[in-house]
């Protein structure tokens, strides 16, 4: 797969066995991006036919999910082409005028080519609170750092002041939580970038639910760097594949 981001050596390592079968089929872009979409919306990143994500590919242009259509339904054949301004040149639909936040997110980090904006049911509510959730568990810790806190919400961000603030406040970090305004994700490929933005609304919510229990005890810095340093890098080898197994089996026309 292309893009896939796995440090081959390091799998080589754990998982030397070939399988018996190869763990998806051969997939373009279009089909990648579909399934990052609805994979994502399984795990809370819902908010009807808001948000956006787009792939940066080699030739410059990108790829993204279409404004009309919900995360849930679309397929490949939905997504479409866009320029480095963020204009549509290919495909039948429109895209959100917010895509200037992935444009400006692009053009300062040209090491990400993957960025994720939604509003997730758990990672709002603490982009609300303004606080960054504990990590109490092993899964809230396949990250090994903590969200960048963006606390201002001015707005929606298709003017380009807007978007170049939150890009700005992102720095160089994997991930932010923005104020009253969701959830900002990014990674290096659709595998790096998928873990990421699961990870961060696992924590969210068992965080949540562990204060509302009155509280328990975190993983220590050590130990989250320790386990979030290895499988970030390596976009945590057969996860990706496993779920879109699941997205295929339950809707194969996802691949159309």
């Amino acid at each position: 797969m292309r893009h896939d981001g796995l440090n081959r050596e390091l799998l080589s390592r754990y998982a030397p066995r070939p399988g018996r079968k190869p763990l998806l089929p051969s997939l373009g872009d279009r089909q990648q991006l579909a399934l990052l979409c609805r994979v994502l919306s399984r795990e809370g990143y819902n908010d009807h036919i808001a948000g956006h994500i787009t792939l940066r590919l080699d030739d410059g242009n990108y790829l993204a999910n279409p404004w009309e259509l919900t995360w849930s339904e679309l397929t490949a054949s939905d997504i479409l082409r866009l320029d480095a301004q963020g204009q549509v040149i290919e495909g039948d639909w429109n895209i959100t005028p917010a895509i200037r936040l992935h444009m400006d997110v692009h053009e300062k980090r040209h090491d990400v080519r993957v960025v994720i904006h939604n509003h997730p049911e758990w990672s709002s509510v603490w982009s609300a609170t303004g606080k960054v959730p504990p990590v109490y568990d092993q899964t809230s810790a396949l990250v090994d750092t903590d969200p960048v806190v963006y606390d201002e919400y001015r707005g929606t961000v298709e003017q380009r002041e807007l978007g170049n603030a939150v890009a700005s406040a992102l720095g160089q970090s994997k991930w932010a939580l923005l104020a009253n305004h969701g959830a900002l994700v990014v990674g290096e490929s659709i595998r790096q970038a998928h873990l990421r933005a699961i990870t961060l609304e696992w924590r969210c919510r068992l965080a949540w639910r562990v204060q509302a229990l009155g509280g328990g005890t975190p993983l220590s810095d050590a130990v989250i760097q320790a386990t979030g340093a290895r499988t970030d890098l390596n976009g945590f080898p057969f996860l990706w594949e496993a779920m879109c197994r699941e997205e295929i089996r339950r809707d194969p026309r996802v691949l159309d």
